[in-house]
């Protein structure tokens, strides 16, 4: 996977109540060359940390003290509410649509939402960074392929392969220029093809690519 930049730029913080896991992952992104300025074990501490270091990116698990449930999501939307200039990138072991719903439903990007099998691939992590710089919201190509997968009463059964591959691309997060970059097609390819889609599915296409995927997400949730 090709990155525009390398992760040399990037100033990081770290947030997991687990020591091996966050450690690991300190040591995986400071091997990449990627400053990593400061680590917590719960959500108030990597709130008091975004607001003493002013990182580029918050990497944050979703399950921390107190409750292990929300923290990290909560203080992902705290972050970027208090400091837009801080994007996060989620970390879970586990898939959750609710979760991939609060991150898709972030009004101004910066978000995502990745598996902390990812991790282990460095390059994918630091692509996620990357785009989140972007404003991009990044969703896991994992919780992206469960929820395309059609059951024999899923509207999925009524795409096409191509417009499948471009529902999917879409909901994790691309526009339609990183949708033709992806697929090799052209913009105008997509374009079409994402009318057929939303016509299929009953869904109002829109030029707001977060509204967009929170509505696919949305549909095949249900």
């Amino acid at each position: 996977m090709t990155q525009e930049h390398g992760p040399h730029d990037l100033r990081i913080v770290l947030a997991d109540d687990a020591p091996l896991i966050r450690r690991g992952i300190a040591l995986l992104l400071e091997g990449s060359g990627a400053e990593v300025a400061g680590e917590a074990d719960d959500a108030e501490g990597l709130l008091r940390l975004v607001e003493r270091r002013r990182p580029d990116i918050a990497v944050v698990d979703i399950r921390m003290p107190p409750t292990f449930t929300d923290e990290g999501v909560v203080a992902a939307r705290n972050i970027r509410e208090r400091h837009p200039a801080t994007s996060v990138v989620l970390l879970s072991q586990h898939m959750d649509v609710a979760t991939a719903a609060a991150v898709l439903a972030e009004p101004s990007g910066g978000v995502a939402y990745l598996l902390k099998e990812r991790v282990s691939d460095i390059g994918v992590l630091i692509d996620a960074m990357h785009r989140v710089r972007r404003g991009e919201v990044v969703l896991d190509p994992t919780l992206v392929a469960a929820l395309m997968r059609p059951s024999d009463d899923s509207p999925i059964e009524r795409l096409t392969p191509r417009e499948r591959e471009v529902l999917a691309s879409m909901a994790e997060g691309r526009s339609n220029a990183g949708i033709a970059r992806e697929l090799f097609i052209s913009e105008r390819t997509v374009e079409s093809i994402s009318a057929s889609v939303f016509q299929k599915l009953g869904l109002e296409p829109s030029s707001d690519q977060n509204r967009r995927v929170r509505a696919v997400l949305a549909y095949l949730d249900r």
